[in-house]
C-alpha cells in the first residue's frame, strides 16, 4: 500500500483558544517540544467573537470554541474544555469547574466550595478524575477531538504550591502527593491535558509534515 502524502504545516504557530496562560504556558511545553511550533493564547489578539461556553459536555465546549475562533481567524485553532469529575457529586463541577462557586470565583472559593460539598465523604469515596477534551479546528477540514484523563482523590485540605485550579486538593495516590506538589515537568508529563496533547501530537505527525 503506497504512503498516504503528508500535507506540509503552514503555521509557524497553533492558537489556543484560551485566556488563561496557565494553559497556554503548559501546551506550549508540550507542542514546541515535540512539534517545534510555538502556542500563543487569545491575548495575541483583538477584536475576537465572544463564547458562551453553554454545552453540557467537555467536548461540545472544546469544538464550539475551536470552530469559532477559527472560523474568524481562518488558522488552525485548538481549543480543550478541562475538568473535575467527582464520583461522589455525580460527576460534579464537570462542565462548570471554573465557575463552580459562581461566573467569576476565584480558584481558592472554588476549591472551598468543593470541600464543603465533600465534607464527611470518607477518603475511599473521594475518587475523582481530571478530564479534558481537546479539539483542533483547522479550515476546510473535519474538527479533530482527542481525550485525556488523569484519575485520583479529593483531599481533605490543599497541598502544594504549583498548578491551579483544583491543583492542590487533587491527590495523586501513586505518588503520595497532590496535582500542586508536583514539578511542572512532572505534572506535564501525567496530567489530564498532557495525555490529551499526546493524542493529538500523534494525529498531526500522522496526517502533516512538519518543518
Amino acid at each position: 500500500m503506497a504512503e498516504t502524502k503528508k500535507e506540509t504545516w503552514q503555521w509557524s504557530e497553533l492558537v489556543i483558544a484560551t485566556g488563561n496562560r496557565h494553559k497556554v504556558e503548559e501546551l506550549n511545553a508540550m507542542v514546541y517540544s515535540s512539534l517545534g511550533i510555538r502556542v500563543v493564547g487569545l491575548s495575541a489578539f483583538s477584536g475576537l467573537p465572544a463564547i458562551v461556553e453553554d454545552r453540557d459536555t467537555f467536548e461540545g465546549n472544546a469544538v464550539k470554541k475551536a470552530e469559532t475562533i477559527a472560523h474568524h481567524l481562518q488558522r488552525p485553532v485548538a481549543a480543550d474544555d478541562s475538568g473535575l469529575a467527582v464520583k461522589a457529586l455525580q460527576g460534579a463541577p464537570g462542565v462548570r469547574s471554573a465557575r463552580y462557586a459562581g461566573e467569576h470565583a476565584t480558584d481558592a472559593e472554588n476549591n472551598a466550595k468543593l470541600l464543603s460539598e465533600l465534607e464527611g465523604i470518607p477518603p475511599q469515596e473521594r475518587g475523582a478524575a481530571f478530564v479534558c477534551a481537546l479539539a483542533l479546528a483547522v479550515p476546510g477540514e473535519p474538527t479533530r477531538i482527542v481525550r485525556g484523563e488523569c484519575p485520583g482523590y479529593i483531599a481533605e485540605e490543599s497541598k502544594g504550591e504549583h498548578g491551579f485550579g483544583y491543583d492542590p486538593l487533587f491527590w495523586l495516590p501513586d505518588r503520595n502527593q497532590t496535582m500542586a506538589q508536583l514539578a511542572r515537568s512532572e505534572k506535564n508529563r501525567i496530567s489530564h491535558r498532557a495525555r490529551a496533547v499526546e493524542k493529538l501530537i500523534i494525529s498531526l505527525k500522522d496526517r502533516y509534515q512538519f518543518s
